[in-house]
């Protein structure tokens, strides 16, 4: 089964253990996430320690085809950001099996 994890969780998260109000705490959690957008942005890549790596890549236009109608379409050029989790992180996910 699968759980979406929501700002308002974390939100929810931040308010509960640190004693932030909900206003304070969604304000600090708008600012990280924009501050992770912005260092990707200007510097292609932002690091994480003992989380990972996100970092943005250029995608070349391509020919694509829809599996049911054989449809062949162009997909436009485009960033994406890629997430490369860190050893830590790794370890972690593992011992836990």
């Amino acid at each position: 089964m699968r759980i979406n994890l929501t700002k308002k969780n974390i939100i929810n998260s931040i308010y509960m253990q640190i004693g932030f109000s909900k206003k304070i705490s969604e304000t600090l959690l708008e600012d990280i996430l924009q501050i992770i957008l912005k260092n990707i942005e200007e510097h292609k890549k932002v690091k994480i320690a003992k989380f990972g790596t996100f970092s943005l890549r250029r995608k070349k236009q391509r020919f694509g085809r829809n599996p049911k109608t054989k449809e062949i379409k162009i997909i436009s050029e485009r960033n994406v950001i890629l997430f490369k989790p860190s050893r830590e992180l790794k370890e972690y996910i593992n011992k836990n099996e």
